[in-house]
């Protein structure tokens, strides 16, 4: 019986791992993939949320009715000309695709500062901050029992403009 809870929590804990570095990769990716566009719109975030849960491949399975989905949150944070500050800027748009992970903070609203975890802006520039949380569910069951909510940040800069278009509305 002792090798056998080993066996399972070995198992489980090597595949909650593999879906920790999914869910980072998610974040990068989804970053990446906006910071190339020069306007934001409704359907290259639809292509990004799509493209970053396929990462996630076999955790999540979008055919699969019900499946715990992936939170996605894709924000652009700007200079901020009142406090000239490098390393905190207000947010110019925010969009998310809700799922089963839990972001902090749960919201961004338009206008609220961000402080970023080092000097990132430059006058007229701008961050996009990716943010993905997962709630990871072991299919065994025998030794992690309950959800874990994985989450990641990834920051960077866009790459073809200063300060990316905002899409005209946020799914």
């Amino acid at each position: 019986p002792l090798m056998i809870m080993m066996f399972f929590g070995v198992v489980e804990l090597s595949m909650a791992l593999s879906c920790r570095a999914d869910v980072s990769v998610m974040a990068s990716t989804a970053a990446d993939l906006i910071s190339q566009e020069s306007v934001a719109t409704n359907t290259d975030l639809a292509n990004v949320y799509a493209a970053a849960g396929t990462i996630l491949y076999p955790y999540y399975d979008p055919s699969v009715t019900g499946a715990p989905e992936p939170t996605i949150r894709i924000t652009s944070v700007i200079y901020d000309t009142t406090t000239n500050s490098t390393t905190a800027g207000k947010i110019s748009w925010t969009c998310a695709q809700a799922g089963s992970g839990t972001l902090t903070p749960a919201s961004r609203a338009i206008g609220d500062t961000v402080t970023l975890p080092q000097a990132l802006l430059t006058s007229g520039g701008s961050v996009i901050i990716a943010e993905v949380a997962y709630n990871y569910a072991s299919p065994t069951t025998q030794i992690i029992s309950g959800p874990i909510n994985m989450t990641n940040n990834f920051w960077t800069k866009p790459r073809r403009v200063p300060q990316i278009t905002a899409p005209t509305s946020c799914t």
